[in-house]
């Protein structure tokens, strides 16, 4: 139950995919999802459909719109595969906090402007490495996003970082919920300690989990860290999520 859309944007044309619930009417509450870095592939078309069925219009754009287009992972490789990776680590160093900061504008005008996405404040989710740029967009537009949240984030709160998305929290008027794995090389507890210090500190409404046993990208079916319950416990906590802001 999607569409494909084109989203101009300054540095380029998003290609993007706008899911609904079956059978469903809009115009419904907007959801921007953001890949993980293996960018948009079919375990993440199945994950947006999901979200969608609870009520949702759920925008799902290829971070990457710069560099390639549609599915950026070749068919019968892994997103881990060394060469692969290469690839993907040189695209994801382009999203920078100001290239990010243009997306953010063009998928709001997008909803703006689209059919299926009602008016009113929005939900955003990101994982991995866009976890990070969930934070940020709830960040730069408070009068826009009313949910944010991350799972499985990677590098949220390095030390001595200026462009850690962690000194930009202080702006956020969203709910912020993080779902993370435990003992994950990508997100060690002292930046897990910095980041909840951070929202503390800015009076931000927030929930951290540790989901146990768990480990890096446990939502991605196509990984060998997916992890059937922690996938399902995240389901659930993002229902939640959106149900209550959105």
């Amino acid at each position: 139950m999607s569409r494909a859309i084109d989203i101009p944007a300054a540095d380029g044309t998003i290609d993007a995919h706008v899911f609904m619930p079956e059978n469903a009417e809009g115009p419904l509450p907007a959801v921007v999802l953001f890949t993980d870095i293996g960018g948009v592939r079919p375990c993440y078309h199945e994950k947006a459909q999901r979200i969608a069925e609870n009520g949702y219009a759920v925008l799902m754009p290829n971070v990457y719109y710069r560099d390639a287009s549609g599915t950026i992972v070749p068919e019968g490789k892994s997103f881990r595969d060394p060469d692969v990776r290469t690839t993907l680590v040189e695209y994801a160093s382009h999203l920078t906090p100001e290239a990010q900061s243009r997306d953010f504008a063009a998928l709001l005008e997008c909803i703006e402007n689209e059919a299926e996405f009602a008016d009113g404040k929005l939900g955003v989710v990101g994982y991995c490495m866009t976890s990070a740029f969930a934070l940020r967009m709830a960040a730069e537009h408070p009068g826009r996003v009313a949910a944010a949240a991350g799972f499985h984030s990677a590098r949220l709160a390095e030390a001595n970082d200026p462009n850690s998305t962690v000194n930009v929290v202080g702006t956020i008027d969203a709910r912020v919920y993080f779902g993370h794995a435990d003992k994950d090389e990508l997100l060690p507890p002292e930046q897990i300690a910095r980041m909840d210090e951070a929202l503390a500190k800015a009076g931000v409404h927030f929930t951290t989990e540790l989901y146990k046993r768990a480990a890096h990208g446990f939502t991605a079916k196509d990984a060998p860290s997916y992890d059937e319950a922690a996938d399902a416990l995240h389901h659930k906590r993002l229902a939640m999520l959106l149900e209550e802001t959105l």
